[in-house]
């Protein structure tokens, strides 16, 4: 794959810029690899972007973590993880800790502190594997959710379990952009949402989806502007659910996903696209608001692309299979 020379993230005006440019689809359907990354053996299993976006980590097959720079367009570290594994992986609200859950000897979640690669807090309860992991935007409560059918809530600051939710089946969560609400998509047919404050008596609605046998939900994220719900699954379509009335607002299929894997889909930013990789190493790029198909970008990775998020504040974007891709816009519009 060809790369470009240079990662104007670097320089201060162009990263100005990047903060201010509108998305349109025009400038959508311009991005470019920008940067590749080659820095683990493996599939990386997971990524996320700081709150200020200006860095990046990573979770790899490998057993190892990695830290990117998105100003610069370069890794900074390489941690390991070799004796418990690592799967999900969060950032907290500093850009110095993060909370992984484990893919080996237990299914504990695990608190590190990057500069000092030393574990501040671990946090045990759930009896199997972790699918589901979500970090409050507004302070140091995350929740997690397991295919033990639990939901449980907990306090960065305290290893004890501070709620826990019983389920009926396997679930995906997520908080909303404020952090006062959190979602549950409960076994692939029902959204619950709980209030943060009075969680303990229940969902204040729940939401009930036309159920497809055919694929199960693994992914479910809020649209920056609360609105909306992005319900992804590991069959070959995921939905856009309106946050409010619970009805599916938009379909979107059309990409490659035979294996039945846990594809990634995102919201961009400013909540008016929506975006996810394929099989085949595409990207395909809809506007949320028409549901027309606004652009489908060649990533050219070498595997399909399972991990896929747009950065909080500059115009970039990152994809991953075993690599992980930097994106770019490549003109102002």
């Amino acid at each position: 794959m060809k790369e470009q020379e240079a990662f104007p993230l670097e320089e201060g005006t162009a990263s100005e810029a990047c903060r201010t440019m509108k998305l349109t689809d025009g400038v959508l359907r311009s991005f470019r690899v920008a940067k590749v990354f080659r820095e683990n053996s493996d599939k990386i299993n997971s990524f996320d972007f700081s709150v200020s976006g200006e860095t990046a980590v990573s979770s790899n097959s490998d057993d190892t973590i990695t830290l990117y720079d998105c100003q610069e367009g370069k890794p900074k570290r390489t941690l390991y993880s070799k004796k418990y594994g690592v799967d999900i992986i969060k950032y907290t609200r500093a850009e110095s800790t993060v909370i992984y859950s484990c893919n080996k000897i237990d299914d504990a979640i695990r608190y590190l502190s990057l500069p000092e690669n030393k574990y501040i807090r671990y946090f045990h309860g759930h009896k199997k594997t972790v699918v589901t992991l979500s970090m409050s935007p507004s302070d140091e409560t995350f929740i997690s959710g397991s295919i033990d059918k639990t939901i449980r809530l907990w306090d960065l600051r305290s290893p004890n379990c501070q709620g826990l939710m019983h389920l009926q089946g396997k679930p995906v969560c997520s908080f909303d952009p404020e952090g006062l609400i959190f979602a549950a998509g409960v076994n692939s047919e029902m959204i619950k949402l709980y209030d943060l404050r009075s969680f303990d008596k229940g969902p204040f609605a729940t939401f009930r989806m036309e159920q497809d046998k055919t694929y199960e939900w693994t992914g479910l994220k809020f649209s920056k502007d609360g609105k909306h719900i992005l319900l992804y699954t590991n069959g070959s379509c995921f939905h856009v659910v309106d946050a409010f009335k619970g009805i599916v607002t938009h379909i979107f299929s059309g990409y490659n996903n035979h294996q039945a894997l846990s594809l990634e889909a995102a919201f961009t930013p400013d909540s008016q696209f929506v975006m996810i990789g394929s099989e085949d190493g595409k990207i395909h790029i809809w506007n949320g608001e028409n549901g027309e198909k606004v652009a489908v970008l060649d990533a050219k990775h070498t595997g399909p692309i399972t991990c896929l998020q747009f950065n909080p504040n500059f115009m970039t974007f990152a994809s991953a299979c075993s690599n992980m891709s930097f994106w770019l816009p490549t003109i102002d519009d």
